[in-house]
């Protein structure tokens, strides 16, 4: 890492740091800077990554920090969301964005927290299996055995397309008339 590499960081908690750096080292300099973020944009398989001096306590599947935050284009059911927050509370679906992504202590605990989002998406395991395969690999990761789901990601990300707009319910005149009621009412 230079040493203007070095100073994005300076002064960040230790997990932050190590985290980042990790993150520093594989894809180089990021492409925004602020005093408690460091962004690069489509690296890798990602639309986002975002390493944070904040860090997070997270104990599913064992106690670790949280700070490295993947991000890609996924359209997630409204109807999944549910699904989602029991499987894992570090990853977050945005339907509006079309974005999920996934917050651990490095690339590979996102991919897998990732892969497994899918999983639960298209129907092919259940909150409870997710959870439990999670656990086997993150041990088998430091067991160095084989991690499939930590090494890529199994399915292809949505692209800008994945964003969910809603439904319109209130028309144009719907809300001249409620900017009319609201002018006579003041």
């Amino acid at each position: 890492m230079t040493q203007s590499n070095s100073s994005l960081i300076k002064g960040w908690p230790e997990a932050s740091q190590e985290a980042t750096q990790a993150v520093i080292d594989k894809y180089g300099a990021p492409d925004e800077v602020t005093a408690s973020e460091l962004i690069w944009r489509g690296r890798g398989e990602w639309k986002r990554i975002v390493a944070s001096k904040a860090f997070y306590q997270h104990d599913f599947p064992a106690p670790h920090q949280d700070a490295i935050e993947t991000v890609i284009d996924y359209r997630v059911p409204p109807e999944k969301f549910s699904e989602l927050a029991a499987f894992d509370g570090s990853v977050i679906a945005e339907r509006t964005a079309g974005e999920v992504s996934a917050r651990c202590h490095d690339e590979e605990a996102n991919r897998l927290a990732l892969n497994l989002m899918h999983d639960i998406v298209v129907g092919a395991k259940t909150v409870q299996a997710a959870r439990d395969y999670y656990a086997k690999e993150f041990a088998d990761y430091r067991r160095k055995k084989p991690t499939p789901y930590m090494e890529k990601l199994h399915f292809a990300p949505g692209d800008q397309n994945a964003a969910d707009p809603d439904v319109r319910l209130l028309s144009d005149a719907d809300l001249a008339a409620a900017k009319a009621e609201g002018a006579a009412a003041g």
